[in-house]
């Protein structure tokens, strides 16, 4: 079967987009939706679940509560400007995709390569400089901290953040070709190649976890059957610790044992895209050399991608750190566990809208909105239903949700504390879940399209004036809501975004876009 054939196979059910009948473009289009997200959603759930499993495996190091704070800040502190580069990275699906769908899937290896050479410059310029910085700047960044002990756990986490962000930024490069060979895949429609590398990585990042952050060390572990099976796996480790003399390494270990899943993660959909049978079908070997103009095709489109992501990212760390952060150890901790569940929910519908992107990005390509229009609206349906779900559960669960991170040998008082800050967290986080879904899956329309100066902006103006600006006034002006006040600013966030965003696909803006046409002629350039 051609690689176009399920565009083909609607185009063939009726003369024109108004004859097709409405039961058969309705079911296609579940159908090639379903094939690239169920994989997309998978891999998301794993990519999370290795952020999850981070944060739960720091949590035991012993009964201080900075741990959770420290992998959460420093985690953040490397994404931020990873996520710049990410953001630029996400068009390879868009112009594979759409080319796919133009039936010359030939002219996309060059795309992906392109984004590796930007993310090895960016990564050089970028990234490895401020690895080198980053202790010293979370010491400048630092203020707000209440005096005492709170302000030597403070310190302590912020030390611990600093070693964990140090180290991620220093592989950033792993990261950055990870996802960008990941949208090569994506935009093919051939999202299985991302799961089995995904699923692969997270089983390295999982063993190492428990090698190099306790060592032959034995963590205090809850009576649940999640600790119950990392128990089993530290006792497996532990013997290996011992032989080696690997010691415990703590967060650093963690930080480690990321890397080198991400390293397993890039080379699986790395070494497919170079193999002989690849570079028979679509020529990948061949277009390894840099080309200006595919890299200003990627940096054209993918700019305000790099923004929009970027600019979120700086936003939730200001929201993070300084906000709830300002509040005290107890805040920041409950919040990031919060924050964590957060991730959970929404990755999944950021893998609906990945499948979304391709979908449209082919449909287009193949010079069909209708159906394009049809992937979009059918992508929102399953969205709506799995984060509105989502939504119902941090309400119903939230006191065991919270509970999950929480060492056992951890005090009944502080407990409490962060059980009650963490429950209030998650009702807010309820409350945009189906606004959630809304932003990103029309965002991941729109980027299928080549819609994405709009988005970028409007994610900027949006995301100062209601995260941060809203954020400040509400810790000002109502210092009786505490922490959750910047929560509900973020929330009204989210609703805001997803308006816009609505507001912008019903415009029909994206139909009239031709983003292959200004392509085609950086490929014929490029290939000379």
């Amino acid at each position: 079967m051609s690689e176009g054939s399920v565009n083909n196979s609607e185009a063939a059910a009726g003369a024109s987009p108004k004859g097709a009948p409405e039961p058969v473009v309705f079911h296609t289009a579940l159908r090639e939706l379903l094939v690239v997200a169920v994989p997309s959603i998978a891999t998301m759930v794993s990519f999370t679940s290795m952020q999850f499993v981070d944060k739960l495996m720091v949590s035991r190091i012993g009964p201080d509560p900075v741990y959770v704070g420290a992998q959460g800040n420093g985690g953040l502190a490397a994404f931020v400007p990873v996520s710049v580069a990410m953001g630029i990275l996400t068009v390879i699906n868009t112009y594979v995709s759409q080319n796919l769908g133009a039936g010359k899937p030939e002219r996309s290896p060059a795309y992906a390569w392109n984004g590796l050479w930007i993310a090895v410059a960016y990564w050089l310029a970028v990234l490895l400089p401020l690895a080198a910085v980053l202790p010293h700047l979370l010491a400048v960044t630092r203020f707000g901290e209440v005096s005492g002990e709170g302000l030597a756990m403070a310190l302590h986490r912020d030390e611990l953040a600093g070693q964990y962000g140090r180290i991620l930024l220093s592989g950033g490069i792993l990261t950055l070709a990870t996802r960008g060979i990941a949208q090569y895949f994506y935009g093919m429609h051939k999202p299985g190649v991302v799961l089995l590398a995904s699923i692969t990585g997270n089983i390295t990042n999982l063993c190492l976890n428990s090698l190099l952050i306790y060592g032959a060390t034995t963590p205090a572990w809850n009576d649940t059957w999640l600790d119950g099976f990392l128990g089993a796996l530290s006792g497996v480790t532990r013997p290996i610790a011992e032989a080696t003399g690997c010691g415990a390494m703590g967060i650093r270990g963690a930080a480690i044992a990321t890397l080198a899943g991400s390293a397993v993660e890039c080379s699986i959909p790395l070494l497919l895209f170079i193999s002989p049978k690849w570079n028979r079908r679509y020529r990948t070997r061949s277009a390894w050399r840099p080309s200006w103009a595919h890299v200003r095709d990627l940096l054209k489109t993918g700019w305000p991608q790099g923004l929009m992501f970027g600019n979120e990212m700086i936003c939730w760390a200001y929201f993070m750190v300084f906000l709830v952060g300002t509040f005290g150890p107890n805040h920041s901790t409950a919040g990031w566990i919060a924050h964590q569940w957060m991730t959970l929910s929404f990755m999944p519908a950021v893998g609906l809208s990945i499948a979304v992107t391709a979908t449209v990005g082919k449909s287009l390509g193949a010079k069909r909105p209708d159906l394009a229009a049809h992937r979009a609206w059918t992508g929102l349906g399953l969205a709506l239903v799995y984060m509105g779900t989502c939504g119902v559960c941090f309400v119903v669960l939230g006191r065991p949700m919270i509970e999950v991170f929480l060492e056992r040998n951890t005090s009944p008082e502080e407990r409490a504390i962060l059980v009650g800050l963490g429950v209030k967290f998650l009702y807010a986080t309820a409350a945009f879940q189906l606004f959630d879904a809304c932003a990103m899956t029309l965002s991941g329309a729109l980027r299928g399209a080549g819609d994405t100066v709009w988005p970028g902006v409007a994610t900027l103006i949006l995301s100062w004036s209601l995260i941060v600006g809203g954020g400040l006034l509400l810790v000002r002006f109502a210092p009786g809501l505490e922490s959750l006040g910047p929560w509900i600013a973020a929330s009204s966030y989210i609703i805001a975004l997803a308006l816009a965003m609505l507001a912008r696909w019903l415009s029909g803006k994206w139909r009239t876009m031709d983003l292959l046409g200004h392509a085609a002629a950086g490929v014929v350039s490029g290939e000379k």
